[in-house]
């Protein structure tokens, strides 16, 4: 008997270089065990070093394009990263409206990871307004969320806020502080629920976020509650930037296919 590999409804830019966006949300996604449908929302000009520019696709053109997968598959779950314009912000809520109880994973992508804006004021408070109400989870870094929410004078305000305008859970990242050790931090219920420490590993990795978001979004698909799934999500997280390589002159990618060879080859 075939077994059922459940959906994942994907938005986000295209990345040429493969290491962020669309290829990465792929891969992650795959790498739970569940399908990503790819719904392009930019065209980026970048490599490992830096954004050059980006083109947001028009909003109706991303509204058909998730229109065709959500009248043909069986959606579990929604990641979605960068939008590429307040329009498209709208079409996806739109969408997101249609599809009713889905759980809904939000990477709120502002720039690329080794510089370069992916997003404007308006996308910002097209995301508060539309999308963010709408997360099951949340997942700023640190920069991510004092944009998200510039009048707190702490990532613990940021977090609280995020909550308040209807982020279920925020999982509030802390790759970009200056401490010792990775540490992440779970609200929900305008508390902390959990901190998450990691070994912070060498080096600066690029599409760390989107691999993050897309492996909660495909273990969500999976039906694992979402503390599991954030949990889960960050171990795969951190051993595919462990085995991470660079094969280009800017940033390391991080190996999402780690699973698919032995310990020594990744190494």
């Amino acid at each position: 008997m075939s077994r059922t590999v459940p959906v994942v409804l994907v938005f986000a830019g295209h990345d040429p270089s493969g290491g962020a966006g669309l290829a990465a949300d792929i891969e992650a996604v795959a790498s739970m065990g569940a399908h990503a449908a790819p719904v392009a929302t930019a065209v980026t000009v970048q490599d490992t070093r830096r954004v050059q520019r980006f083109e947001p696709l028009p909003p109706a053109l991303v509204a058909e394009q998730a229109r065709a997968v959500v009248e043909d598959l069986p959606v579990a779950a929604v990641k979605i990263g960068m939008v590429g314009s307040a329009a498209n912000a709208a079409a996806v809520a739109a969408v997101l409206a249609d599809l009713g109880d889905v759980p809904v994973v939000l990477d709120p992508v502002l720039a690329g990871g080794g510089g370069g804006s992916l997003a404007g004021e308006e996308v910002r408070e097209a995301l508060l307004a539309l999308l963010v109400p709408r997360a099951t989870v949340l997942t700023p870094n640190s920069e991510e969320a004092r944009a998200l929410a510039p009048e707190a004078d702490s990532l613990e305000a940021c977090a609280q806020q995020l909550l308040a305008a209807g982020a279920e859970l925020v999982l509030l990242t802390g790759t970009h502080e200056p401490t010792e050790h990775v540490v992440n931090r779970l609200w929900g219920n305008l508390r902390l629920l959990e901190r998450f420490t990691w070994e912070r590993l060498p080096g600066s990795y690029h599409g760390s976020g989107c691999t993050l978001a897309s492996a909660i979004a495909g273990l969500l698909a999976q039906g694992l509650e979402p503390f599991t799934a954030i949990h889960e999500a960050q171990e795969y997280t951190w051993e595919a930037l462990r085995a991470g390589y660079r094969p280009g002159r800017g940033q390391h990618l991080p190996n999402r296919l780690f699973w698919a060879f032995d310990r020594g080859e990744t190494s």
